[in-house]
């Protein structure tokens, strides 16, 4: 056995991080045999300096043994880290026979600028305020270096986003860079290793700085500009070091020069137009004559917002070659991608000087033209004005907007379009693959990769509710229903720990200390409304119970407690929440298409429900962090709203004022039932899924929960019927109709192939796909036990008209995966457990219990499932089983 993958907090990559004393996690790799597992008993860490080989290792400290099984998030040991210093790390670990692991490879961690003290760049602006479709600023200066630099790193932030470059080379691989935070209280800046970079005598630093989310348009019905200042502005440190120990700071400030660029505009929404024209040669290198460039003014900068990265970059993580060029019916130059996807296109252009090459984006088409409605007020359109100088091998890709998209119109392109000219760009945040799930079913495994699809399209360093129109907003709601089955299908443990102290920011500025809907938020305020509200308590206990880290509810407590309390003071003495309107179960498919929020579950139990769960969820949070008085107070608080609920909601019985899906799924998933009332709300549930024709009932807050709900109450099949129906509304539906993303509502296309007449129709939007984690934990049988997967459950359930069904997840301690067929009657399973943990296994024939330890294992047992599809009790109407479809 050893030891691999050594991580400092969440970081892939610890190089500037903003922590001091970083968290240490590691895992194992080797055989381990089933009879008895590997575990940890006991660690040590160490400091090293690596010569010149890997041999030539000193120890610089040791932690000594350290008697623990922990090997996720274990406590730095050492002295903290200053700014810029970088060590070497090595650990190593005993298993339970006293038997030692080698050393760990040693790994690097360097810090970043920890201290407001440590930044002597000042911030350069533009000379007058740019509007909206003016030219994007550039900026340079020049400097000299001296001979023999040992270590170079530019540290750099912007109003903005930015692409900077030293010497002609564009710095780094990221787009839209530093990101898009909560710029009232934390400005993210980079850290680069540019050594390489430098060279002895003149360089030249050269950025462009594009308005980005910090001043350019954001939000629906025309939004707002200029929302967190009126002016693009850059911060550029560059620190070198040279071999004779002495050093150099190249920095912005006075001297530094600013011009229009030949980015003549650039928005989020709209796209971005370039004159190769106008593109000064040279202008990025040394020599370039800019005295005709005016002098960039120096602004105010608040430098203790100034944030390292939490999690990762955005970075461009695939590239798509297009399926089909075609003629539409009006006679436009189509391109189809053959995925729904959120990036840009780049092209190979040509032409004579002056052609003006038009690429305007949608994600579907109606009539055999773009779909352009569902974007609203969005031109998402790119321009590209040819130089007539272009060479075969010349490239360009728009830097500072994305687009969502299938389809693209290409309009004045010299010649015919052939499909190696242009190519899609995949961009989102580079987080690391996690989670994978297959079966015998291709729907369902066509659904399960537009859930994927559609999380990649949303998680552009904030989880937007859509990649496409004029929102792309951090809706809070959307991510809080999501938070399991991200967390399983990418390691957004750092992405949304960043995001969640925007979050937390943003509540805690309020004096109601309520969180914003959206965040960052462009705006539009503080409403205390249920279920988005409730992200401040849910996703983060979400993400504990994925990633078990303790820090991240510490970090949020008083977040959560304010929330909880502020909800207990608008429900009032009868703890019932109804003193306003809710948006509730959004997008339940009975809702008009200028309704959205016109559900069959009243929205009042919603929130009281959700008031309980969240009463509940802080209640096991203080138990966690040892805080026995207040897990006392909010354990009592949500045991009296259930009471309340229960009164105000629930007949003796069980039935359940809304007599809707969404209402019994979160009174059983929720606990706010007896056990008498379970039985008969259970039976009521699977009444309604039958009399509902095995269509889907649910909106936002009722869809992850419904299936679930089914399970637990004993029909599984039933579940499976509900996720097996292809007609509309049903989460296969959309598939039928050739979707590649999760749909903002189960009919964002008409059956006819028209888009849904309502003004909200996205094609990209992830809230619908939370039914993966119930593919995850329910139907491939794999889930946490314990916090971070210390321990695991493998429990899967087969059914429906599934043979065989598998999944795979990297869990923080190594590799988990559970899968299944059914042949014959007979059940077979294979699980793997990674080392340092243990799983609980349930057979679904009902025998005891077993225990495994890390390795793999296989069981074979006679099954037969219960009779699919499910009988309808007698009375209830319901349609024939349909064959499912081909994928179109």
């Amino acid at each position: 056995m050893r030891i691999v993958d050594l991580r400092f907090e969440h970081h892939r990559e610890p190089f500037g991080i903003g922590e001091a004393s970083p968290r240490l996690s590691w895992r194992f790799a080797g055989t381990a045999t089933p009879a008895s597992g590997w575990y940890q008993s006991a660690y040590e860490i160490r400091e090293v300096q690596v010569g010149d080989s890997p041999r030539d290792t000193t120890e610089a400290w040791t932690s000594g043994r350290i008697e623990s099984s922990e090997s996720q998030l274990v406590d730095w040991p050492g002295t903290p880290l200053a700014s810029r210093e970088r060590r070497q790390v090595q650990v190593r670990a005993w298993d339970r026979n006293g038997t030692a692991t080698e050393w760990s490879e040693p790994h690097t961690v360097e810090a970043g600028l920890l201290a407001p003290d440590d930044w002597t760049a000042e911030l350069i602006t533009t000379q007058e305020h740019l509007g909206e479709g003016d030219p994007v600023p550039a900026f340079r200066n020049e400097f000299r270096v001296g001979r023999d630099v040992s270590k170079a790193r530019l540290y750099v932030s912007s109003h903005g986003a930015h692409e900077l470059r030293l010497n002609g080379a564009v710095v780094g691989d990221h787009v839209l860079a530093p990101g898009w935070t909560s710029y009232r209280h934390r400005l993210r800046y980079e850290t680069h290793d540019v050594t390489g970079l430098l060279r002895e005598g003149p360089n030249a630093l050269a950025a462009l700085v594009a308005e980005g989310w910090f001043r350019g348009r954001i939000g629906f019905g025309g939004g707002k500009r200029d929302i967190w200042g009126d002016r693009s502005a850059l911060l550029v440190q560059l620190e070198i070091a040279y071999a004779d120990g002495s050093s150099q700071v190249v920095r912005t400030g006075e001297g530094w020069r600013t011009a229009p660029s030949a980015v003549r505009s650039a928005s989020i929404y709209d796209g971005e137009v370039y004159d190769a024209r106008l593109e000064p040669t040279g202008w990025t290198a040394p020599g370039y004559d800019d005295s005709g460039w005016a002098l960039a003014p120096v602004a105010p900068l608040d430098r203790s917002r100034l944030v390292a990265p939490v999690g990762p970059p955005m970075r461009r993580t695939e590239l798509v070659e297009p399926v089909k060029v075609f003629t539409s019916p009006s006679g436009k130059t189509l391109v189809d991608f053959g995925q729904n996807l959120v990036g840009r296109i780049r092209l190979r252009p040509k032409g004579p000087a002056g052609t003006e090459i038009v690429l305007r984006h949608a994600e579907v088409l109606e009539d055999g033209e773009l779909g352009l409605r569902p974007l609203r007020l969005v031109k998402a359109e790119d321009r590209y004005i040819t130089a007539g100088t272009e060479s075969a091998a010349t490239t360009w890709e728009p830097s500072f907007t994305f687009h969502g998209f299938r389809y693209a119109q290409v309009d004045n392109w010299p010649g015919t379009l052939e499909p190696g000219d242009l190519t899609a760009v995949v961009v989102h945040s580079d987080m690391a693959r996690t989670g994978w799930f297959e079966c015998s079913h291709p729907l369902v495994n066509q659904l399960h990769q537009n859930v994927v699809w559609g999380m990649r399209g949303n998680f552009l360093d904030v989880p937007t509710d859509c990649p496409q129109r004029d929102e792309r907003l951090g809706w809070t709601g959307d991510l809080q229903v999501f938070a399991p089955t991200a967390a399983y299908l990418y390691d957004c443990s750092g992405t949304l720990a960043s995001w969640l102290r925007d979050v937390s920011a943003e509540q805690l500025s309020f004096p109601e200390r309520t969180p914003p809907l959206t965040v960052p938020d462009p705006g539009m305020g503080n409403a205390a409304l249920a279920v988005w509200g409730d992200v401040v308590t849910l996703a983060p206990w979400a993400l504990y119970e994925r990633f078990g880290d303790v820090d991240l509810l510490e970090r949020h407590y008083e977040g959560m407690t304010a929330w909880v309390d502020r909800v207990h003071e608008l429900a009032g003495d009868d703890l019932l929440w109804t003193d306003r309107w809710q948006i509730g179960d959004w997008l339940d498919p009975s809702a008009p298409p200028d309704r959205p929020g016109d559900a069959r579950t009243d929205g009042h139990l919603v929130a009281t429900a959700h008031f309980a769960r969240s009463a509940q969820v802080v209640a096991q949070v203080a138990e966690v962090l040892g805080r026995t008085d207040d897990a006392k107070k909010y354990t009592a608080l949500a045991e009296q709203v259930r009471e309340a609920f229960a009164a105000e909601y629930v007949s003796p019985n069980g039935r359940i004022s809304s007599d809707a899906q969404t209402a019994y799924a979160l009174a059983l998933r929720f606990g706010l039932l007896s056990e008498t009332q379970r039985t008969r709300a259970g039976t009521r549930l699977a009444e309604l899924v039958h009399m509902g024709g095995y269509h889907i009932g649910t909106g936002f807050v009722g869809t992850p929960l419904v299936n679930d709900a089914l399970t637990d109450v004993g029909e599984v099949q039933l579940a499976y019927r509900l996720l097996l129906e292809t007609t509309c509304p049903s989460f296969l539906y959309p598939v039928t109709m050739g979707a590649t993303t999760v749909w903002e509502r189960w009919d964002s296309m008409l059956p006819d192939g028209t888009i849904n007449p309502g003004e909200m129709t996205s094609f990209n939007h992830y809230a619908l796909g939370a039914v993966a984690d119930w593919l995850h934990r329910v139907v491939a049988g794999l889930a946490p036990a314990s916090p971070g997967y210390r321990r695991l459950t493998v429990r899967p359930r087969p059914g429906g008209e599934l043979s065989w069904a598998r999944t795979e997840h990297e869990t923080p301690y190594g590799r988990a995966s559970a899968g299944w067929t059914l042949k014959d009657g007979v059940f077979d399973l294979r699980i793997e457990i990674p080392p340092n943990t243990t799983a609980e296994v349930h057979l679904p024939d009902g025998t005891d219990v077993f225990e495994a330890g890390s390795g793999v294992h296989e069981y074979s047992v006679p099954y037969a499932p219960d009779t699919y599809p499910p009988v309808c009790p007698e009375g209830l109407v319901f349609p024939s089983l349909p064959s499912p479809p081909e994928p179109q």
